[in-house]
C-alpha cells in the first residue's frame, strides 16, 4: 500500500501539504482579524486580545484542514484497493 501511495505522490507533495496549510491559517487569521475590524457594533480597534483570538481561529483552520484532508484521503486509499 505504501508503494501505490508513492506512486500516487510526486516529490513535491510534502511541500503543496505544507503551503496548503500556511494558507488556510492564514484565511483564518485574516477572517478572523476582518472580522474585529468591520464588524458593526465593534469599536473598530485591533488589541491584543483581537490579534490572540485571530491567531487561534487561523490554528483551528488549519488543524481543520488537516483533518478534513486526512479523512478525505483515507476515503481515497479504501475505495481504491
Amino acid at each position: 500500500m505504501t508503494e501505490e501511495q508513492g506512486q500516487h505522490e510526486g516529490p513535491g507533495h510534502e511541500v503543496r501539504l505544507r503551503r496548503a496549510g500556511i494558507v488556510a491559517f492564514l484565511v483564518g487569521l485574516i477572517a478572523a482579524l476582518a472580522f474585529f475590524a468591520f464588524f458593526p457594533g465593534m469599536p473598530h480597534v485591533i488589541d491584543w486580545g483581537a490579534i490572540l483570538v485571530s491567531l487561534c481561529v487561523g490554528v483551528l483552520a488549519r488543524m481543520g484542514w488537516r483533518a478534513w484532508r486526512a479523512k478525505t484521503g483515507k476515503g481515497r486509499q479504501s475505495r481504491h484497493p
